[in-house]
């Protein structure tokens, strides 16, 4: 199989990390959808990052689904979710919460890089801001309250909280405090000191 991304996207990343974790072999193939686009539109037309190319030659796109996929078919009963109800509950609104982050982090890099500036719609990208420090609000108490979701390393809440405060804190910082979420950069701290972490560090051009 073959991931297509870059590690800069936290989508991608999450998606190499969860795989090194289940022991299921990949091969990384860095491209861009924006300094590579017609590369990437060769091997998907849609340009999604990440891109999962299947052995038998057909692509799969979003995180979650090819996640959700690869438990299923390819990790031999392994599993990077709680297998008690109530746990895999608190664990999904975790992950839930920092997808949300990322989601909206990227709509504001997009907009401020991307757009001119002419163009940019401030009550619009405000109102992300609001859902960005919303969904970073909950995922701090989520980590402060749910300690045993992100106890262990091997925990798809604790890989995505990680890799999703990592990327905000890397392009906008300013907009969510590091010194208003302890419980997220003590987290952040102890999980990209990890050997799977430190393996696919987030390297790319950015937008």
């Amino acid at each position: 199989m073959r991931l297509i991304g870059m590690l800069d996207s936290p989508f991608v990343r999450r998606v190499a990390i969860s795989l090194d974790l289940l022991g299921v072999p990949f091969e990384h193939e860095p491209v861009s959808v924006f300094s590579t686009f017609a590369r990437f539109q060769s091997i998907n037309p849609v340009v999604k990052a990440p891109s999962l190319v299947c052995d038998d030659g057909e692509v799969l796109m979003d995180s979650s689904l090819i996640l959700e996929f690869i438990e299923a078919t390819k990790a031999n009963g392994d599993s990077l979710w709680s297998q008690i109800p109530v746990e895999m509950q608190h664990e999904m609104r975790a992950v839930g919460l920092a997808l949300a982050a990322c989601e909206k982090s990227a709509q504001i890099i997009y907009e401020r890089n991307l757009r001119p500036a002419s163009a940019q719609y401030e009550p619009w990208i405000e109102r992300v801001r609001g859902q960005l420090s919303a969904a970073y609000a909950g995922l701090e108490q989520q980590v402060q309250i749910r300690q045993s979701a992100f106890a262990a390393p091997r925990s798809q809440a604790s890989i995505t909280a990680a890799i999703a405060w990592q990327f905000t804190q890397s392009m906008l910082a300013a907009i969510v405090p590091a010194e208003s979420h302890p419980a997220l950069v003590a987290l952040s701290v102890r999980m990209e000191s990890t050997p799977e972490f430190l393996q696919y560090p987030p390297v790319g051009p950015g937008v």
